[in-house]
């Protein structure tokens, strides 16, 4: 290919994600875009479930997008690459990594709902990513809308410089950047073009010159210093449509032709090389000759293709049967399929070069975020990290069959690396398998796909929670362990004391015995002793902390002493002074931090207060949002999402973060004792 060519092609590219919130409309606008582009005979419709992005089982019976889909079409010399990323909050994990493969952001937005949470979120993510943003009001044929109101609201919240392309008219929209009069519902034309062409012109001082002078510049002039006013968020286009019924849709598509960017156009992809503060920034070339650099922005589980990896590329040429390393990943490894998506239908390629997107299969190499690459000395390149919401809504699994454990880890790990906001792992203090995610219906959906997909079966429960015991005074204890068995026995008497230690200073073992009335040879066994007991707790079982556990006396024989002896004394030994300590149970104190619209902090308080929790403070977010800020014991965090969803609409999101551990009431030590107590009888 000559470089003429390869500069054409690549001129001709065009990628955009459709973001935004549940029901905004961004899987019906996808399939009018392909149906109006002639890739599809005819739109699907998400409420029949034969969308060419909800290909999946689940997808079709909840009608909501659960996870990103590829699509493309060709439209008047142009190659569109087009991502639908799900909606819901629960699913942001799976919307976000969407802005690492694209030019441009296009968030869709109700007509009807108005400004949502998600659609605000993914605004201030492209930005942050240094994406162009576009916003589409869609369903503006809804009866009882509002539409010049919505955009003043849209500018209030998101800054004057969002502005329209197009205009509402008389069922259709009217162009306000080509044409610099006519009419529309909202009024003239003129003014709407007057404001395009002087937000636009401001980012270059020899149009603003030129403007001053002639009081206009074409529009068709205005290609280099639009491309700029996108990429510096200097301008955010506002489009309005009606998906289902195709108003906007042909406008929409001559947007994305003459004045979206092309992959040269936009602002360049933040790739680094090296980690931390050693981390340098690596300028990539578009040319298709240059080594090959793609990156992994999603990796889907498939039962029968294995891992697929969406790609971007962004420099080089990839091409099937290539051989390519995985990031660190000393041995290469060969693109045996390489493809291009249609939702779920698989379109073989031969070759995609910088800009593209595509899909490799069966390569178990692959992961999240990996930078798949022909020359060794790339290893250290990567994209600099994409900021995502962390995981706190957790759930302990269990296989339903005996023996599947290692399995169901297996199968977890594959599910949980297709969403950054999942989080699998072994909690070692209770044993338990852990799967984290941002809400109930994102690990309702996990579980789902794990039983439908890999035909799974799991138990699920809330997570225990991670108590831990402590002691807050001085005692003594002493046991004497002495067995006879017929032939040589067992003997081992331990004195020791226990004090209490600062909050979070662990444990202290200290040995003050004289005169070998416990030999040396058997203090480590008296310490295993101890130290076995603290894993195993005292009163509730949990273990215990924050003490220092001093041996001072005992007695041994010379025949029958034996280490295992001296670890059940110092067992029991520990065992009798704790029960004397006055003993505590020790709850987690998590710092929490609640994103929630303005109107919802007065309830958000009120319910971390009604649950032994305290507000410290509120921030302000972004516009119509608050963070509450607070502490609040774990074990009162188990439904907060759910009560979260109830006064907000859905709209609030939170994080945890470990403050301390704090005594846990009385009540509460009496019945995890109880509980103990029963368990232990049973056992």
């Amino acid at each position: 290919m000559t470089a003429m060519a390869a500069d054409a092609r690549i001129a001709s590219i065009r990628t955009l994600a459709l973001l935004g919130p549940s029901g905004a409309g961004k899987t019906t606008l996808a399939e009018a875009l392909l149906h109006a582009a002639g890739a599809l005979p005819a739109a699907g419709a998400v409420e029949k479930g034969n969308t060419v992005s909800d290909h999946d089982a689940l997808e079709r019976r909840m009608q909501h997008s659960l996870q990103s889909s590829l699509l493309h079409f060709e439209h008047a010399g142009l190659r569109v690459h087009l991502i639908d990323t799900p909606g819901a909050p629960d699913f942001t994990g799976q919307a976000l990594p969407a802005l690492e493969a694209v030019e441009t952001a296009v968030v869709v937005i109700d007509a009807q709902r108005g400004i949502e949470l998600m659609a605000q979120r993914m605004l201030d993510a492209a930005k942050e990513r240094g994406r162009d943003r576009v916003i589409v009001i869609n369903k503006i044929d809804a009866p009882g809308v509002n539409l010049p109101a919505l955009l003043e609201q849209i500018q209030s919240a998101f800054g004057k410089e969002c502005l329209p392309l197009n205009l509402p008219y008389q069922g259709g929209v009217a162009d306000c950047f080509f044409q610099s009069s006519g009419a529309s519902d909202f009024g003239s034309v003129e003014a709407a073009h007057r404001a395009l062409v002087e937000q636009v012109v401001e980012v270059d001082a020899a149009f603003v010159d030129r403007y001053l002078n002639d009081g206009d510049v074409p529009a068709t002039e205005l290609h280099a210093p639009l491309e700029q006013a996108l990429r510096e968020g200097h301008l955010i286009p506002v489009l309005f449509c009606a998906a289902k019924n195709g108003v906007g849709v042909a406008e929409l598509l001559t947007v994305i032709d003459k004045l979206l960017p092309n992959p040269e156009e936009a602002n360049p992809p933040e790739f680094l090389s090296g980690e931390g503060a050693e981390a340098k920034p690596v300028k990539v070339s578009l040319d298709p000759s240059a080594h090959v650099l793609a990156h992994v922005f999603q990796v889907r589980a498939d039962p029968f293709l294995g891992k697929l990896g969406f790609l971007r590329v962004h420099q080089g040429t990839l091409q099937k049967n290539m051989q390519l390393y995985v990031g660190h990943g000393r041995k290469p490894v060969r693109v045996g399929h390489l493809f291009a998506l249609q939702g779920k239908t698989q379109v073989p390629l031969d070759k995609a070069g910088p800009g593209e997107l595509c899909a490799v299969a069966k390569l178990d190499e692959l992961h999240p975020d990996a930078v798949l690459h022909d020359a060794a000395e790339d290893e250290h390149i990567h994209l600099a990290p994409l900021a995502v919401p962390t995981p706190v809504h957790g759930l302990a699994i269990a296989p339903a069959r005996h023996g599947d454990e290692q399995r169901l880890w297996d199968v977890m790990h594959r599910l949980v690396e297709e969403d950054p906001c999942l989080k699998l792992e072994q909690a070692a203090q209770t044993n338990e398998t852990l799967v984290y995610g941002l809400g109930e219906l994102h690990l309702r959906v996990l579980l789902e796909r794990l039983k439908e997909t890999f035909k799974f079966e799991v138990k699920t429960q809330p997570p225990r929670i991670a108590y831990r015991e402590t002691i807050s005074a001085y005692a003594e204890g002493h046991y004497r362990h002495k067995k006879q068995s017929g032939g040589a026995g067992q003997f081992g008497e331990v004195w020791l004391k226990v004090e209490p230690l600062p909050r979070g200073a662990g444990f202290e073992f200290v040995d003050q015995v004289k005169g070998g009335v416990i030999p040396t040879a058997f203090i480590p066994a008296v310490e295993k002793g101890v130290r076995e007991a603290c894993a195993l707790g005292v009163v509730a079982g949990y273990p215990l902390v924050d003490v220092k556990v001093i041996v001072f006396d005992g007695k041994h024989h010379s025949v029958d002493s034996k280490e295992i002896a001296f670890v059940t004394a110092a067992k029991k030994a520990l065992q009798v002074a704790v029960k004397e300590a006055r003993p505590v149970v020790l709850e987690p104190i998590v710092q929490v931090e609640v994103l929630t619209p303005e109107a919802a902090v007065g309830d958000v308080s009120g319910d971390l207060a009604s649950h032994r929790g305290q507000v410290t403070g509120t921030r302000a977010a972004v516009a119509g949002q608050l963070v509450v800020q607070g502490l609040a014991p774990l074990a009162e965090l188990a439904a907060f999402q759910t009560r979260l969803n109830a006064m907000t609409s859905g709209q609030a999101r939170y994080t945890l973060a470990l403050s301390h551990y704090d005594p846990v009431p009385p009540n509460t030590q009496a019945a995890l004792a109880a509980a103990y107590k029963v368990q232990d009888e049973a056992e």
